[in-house]
């Protein structure tokens, strides 16, 4: 699997074109769970104010918004903006890692776990199943082949060909879409970027920022963004059907969008103003 490390983050990104990818700079405790929605008190080590404890799934595997540390520990993009929005509405956040985009879904549906955050894009079939936040932030799908492919270019050039995709992602649903596009599902983008590499797939449609900050980590070598973004998505916060817990995020969320933090959050993790975000999905 490639190791990830924290030494260079992406400075922005643009939607519609490949030149982002060359743009870089250097850049909780043991505790009770929701029960049908409602927040119970924690009794935890390091919990001094005895506040409520939120139990969130992710997974390290999609970097910059969640990835393994050289200590072991989870960092990225979405872990401080999910502490943030914790501090905000005075709960402490507890991250249980997952396997990949679709055990962290599941786990929603679990008595143990109480929200998810993991670069989920808000999508009318995952809407159906779980209840979204706001958004919190712009992301779009983009392609991915071998540096010396001179046959894929666009979308249009992908029928007939092997495409990997992160099991259960959007990028999985839009090469589905695709006429004559032979899908190859993995349990995480990574995996599906190390079988490009080694040839077993002849590209990867993934989210643009995670594809480019692997390339530009040297940690995807000999690969390529080929073409324009294939769409715009929203990333939304992920809680159970009409849990009480999702108006607590919200307004987490809310306060740090008007006081600045995410602002913060956000120039640290791609050294740019963050775009306006719509709140809610249009």
């Amino acid at each position: 699997m490639l190791p990830f490390t924290r030494s260079r983050f992406l400075r922005q990104l643009l939607f519609g074109v490949v030149g982002f990818l060359g743009v870089l700079v250097v850049g909780a405790c043991s505790a009770n769970t929701l029960d049908g929605g409602a927040i119970k008190l924690a009794d935890a080590t390091g919990n001094a104010g005895n506040l409520p404890v939120m139990r969130v799934a992710t997974a390290p595997y999609f970097p910059p918004f969640t990835f393994l540390a050289e200590d072991g520990s989870i960092q990225g993009f979405d872990i401080d903006l999910m502490n943030a929005i914790g501090q905000a509405s005075n709960f402490v956040v507890e991250f249980e890692n997952q396997n990949g985009i679709d055990q962290v879904i599941r786990s929603l549906h679990t008595s143990t776990i109480d929200a998810a955050i993991y670069g989920l894009t808000i999508t009318p079939d995952r809407a159906r199943v779980v209840d979204f936040s706001h958004p919190y932030f712009r992301s779009g799908l983009a392609i991915a082949t071998q540096a010396s492919d001179t046959e894929i270019t666009s979308i249009d050039t992908l029928p007939g060909k092997r495409v990997g995709v992160e099991s259960g992602s959007t990028g999985e649903a839009k090469a589905r879409m695709i006429s004559g596009v032979k899908v190859k599902p993995f349990e995480t983008v990574i995996r599906a970027l190390e079988m490009l590499q080694d040839g077993k797939v002849d590209a990867v449609i993934n989210d643009a920022p995670v594809t480019a900050y692997l390339i530009n980590q040297g940690e995807a070598i000999g690969v390529k963004v080929v073409g324009r973004l294939l769409n715009e998505e929203l990333y939304g916060i992920a809680v159970p059907k009409n849990a009480s817990s999702l108006e607590t995020i919200n307004e987490g969320l809310s306060t740090i969008l008007k006081n600045g933090q995410y602002e913060t959050i956000y120039r640290k993790w791609f050294a740019a103003d963050p775009p306006v975000l719509p709140e809610t999905v249009p």
